[in-house]
């Protein structure tokens, strides 16, 4: 079984690329699943139900978040409504949507794909700890289906590969997200389970992670604020990764960086 994995969506920009992109990636490859981060979709920060489906109509059948998850008002009642968008499943019990699903793969003959989505906690917000909720929600995705990807959303590499580590021989795949630069680790450990530590970003190129780089480049100097506000035209580029996986036992066998650039003309 293919599956496909999109890293962060940020703006306009992004959305572009990804719906000129990966359509051709799904032709390709005939992946059975594609998941897409989109927690940067609107605006460089959070979601909105017209973002969304921009995301579901270039090909994503699953959408991941992260820390921005809530920057929209929106996506208080998208996630709550529709099922395919998960929050980190690590935000307490009381806060809206869920963290982790099932869902049907793309053709009759794909197994069902279970998609988990938690945050880190180093140099982030302070949630419930990812590694034991990680727990619980992956032994009651393996009741329903072997294959499970993990949308890890952390900023710090060691958190990313301690949990891979952790988790090895469990799920399918361990994505790391966040940092919006694309790793040259990727590789399956040992238990079968495939990990990169960032697949990372879609969106613009002449940027600073997907942003422009004036203001931050003027808080950097000045350390005063300034909004950041992701380019609207320009280059592109769009990472992500292709799992290959067993569906009978949901080992990986492979995973393979995607970069594809889009000129911006």
């Amino acid at each position: 079984m293919i599956i496909i994995h999109i890293g962060d969506v940020v703006g306009r920009l992004g959305r572009k690329a990804l719906a000129l992109v990966l359509p051709e990636l799904i032709a390709e490859y005939q992946p059975g699943f594609v998941i897409v981060n989109g927690e940067n979709a609107a605006g460089g920060a959070g979601i909105t139900t017209n973002t969304a489906r921009e995301l579901f109509h270039a090909g994503a059948d699953c959408i991941t978040t992260g820390n921005h998850v809530w920057t929209q008002k929106q996506a208080y009642e998208l996630v709550e409504d529709d099922d395919r968008v998960l929050r980190p499943a690590n935000y307490p019990d009381q806060v809206p949507g869920g963290g982790a699903g099932v869902f049907p793969g793309r053709s009759g003959d794909s197994p069902a794909v279970g998609v988990l989505n938690l945050c880190g906690r180093v140099f982030m917000r302070e949630l419930d700890c990812p590694f034991r909720r990680g727990d619980e929600e992956i032994e009651a995705l393996r009741e329903q289906t072997p294959v499970i990807v993990v949308d890890f959303h952390a900023e710090a590499t060691s958190e990313k590969g301690a949990f891979a580590r952790y988790v090895d021989g469990r799920v399918s795949a361990v994505v790391g997200t966040h940092t919006h630069v694309q790793t040259a680790d990727e590789r399956v450990l040992s238990g079968g389970t495939a990990f990169i530590t960032d697949v990372g970003m879609t969106g613009a190129t002449e940027s600073v992670i997907g942003v422009d780089p004036e203001p931050v480049l003027k808080r950097f100097v000045t350390q005063l604020p300034a909004r950041f506000t992701p380019p609207k035209s320009g280059p592109a580029v769009v990472c992500g990764v292709v799992l290959e996986l067993d569906s009978s036992t949901g080992r990986a066998y492979g995973i393979q960086r995607l970069r594809r650039k889009v000129s911006g003309e």
